[in-house]
């Protein structure tokens, strides 16, 4: 068995295998001591009607199953339990709308580089728990290279975006330097993946 990011072993007695749900690859229930278990989802093998599916609800997750159905060349009820797999494997982690920024007011986009002072556990949870609280953080990702941190980030102008410098990112211990690269044009902005 594999489990990512992990180097633990388990026996026979401490895995359950699960029945296999159409189209989803075998799940492993792995019974830890004190009642903690680990369920462990192995990918996925999709089919081209799986990959046109995906493809359709990321254009337009209102679409009717009907009409998916119709589009992928499915009964309605083999297309609704495909789509229910894919949700209750993870595949599709939730459904929403895309807003266009500027008709809702957020004109200020930048990509913030951010460096470190040091890499304390507690501070540096402190400043997870400060980005993931503002809505204008759009993205946030620890990185390789000269920063730490590469944050995505929405503003109304550029004075909101520097009282968010002042009064937030820079009053965290954690936090050495932010150098700002402000977007200029989107050449591309994708919302769909290609599974």
């Amino acid at each position: 068995m594999y489990l990512p990011c992990a180097s633990l072993q388990f026996t026979p007695e401490q895995m359950v295998k699960l029945t296999n749900i159409h189209c989803c690859a075998p799940i492993f229930r792995i019974k830890l001591p004190k009642y903690t278990e680990i369920t462990v989802y192995s990918p996925m093998q999709l089919d081209s009607r799986d990959r046109a599916i995906l493809a359709l609800l990321q254009a337009d997750c209102r679409i009717s199953n009907a009409d998916l159905a119709t589009k992928v060349g499915m009964s309605a009820s083999a297309c609704w339990r495909r789509v229910r797999a894919f949700e209750d494997s993870g595949i599709i982690a939730r459904y929403g709308a895309v807003l266009n920024p500027e008709n809702v007011g957020l004109e200020f986009e930048a990509i913030v580089l951010v460096q470190l002072t040091r890499h304390d556990p507690d501070k540096l949870q402190d400043l997870v728990r400060v980005i993931e609280r503002r809505p204008e953080v759009l993205e946030c990702f620890a990185t390789t290279g000269q920063a730490d941190y590469h944050m995505h980030v929405l503003f109304p102008d550029i004075a909101a975006y520097n009282t968010f410098l002042e009064t937030t990112l820079f009053r965290l211990p954690a936090v050495a330097s932010a150098q700002t690269n402000v977007v200029l044009r989107k050449i591309k902005r994708a919302e769909a993946i290609a599974p």
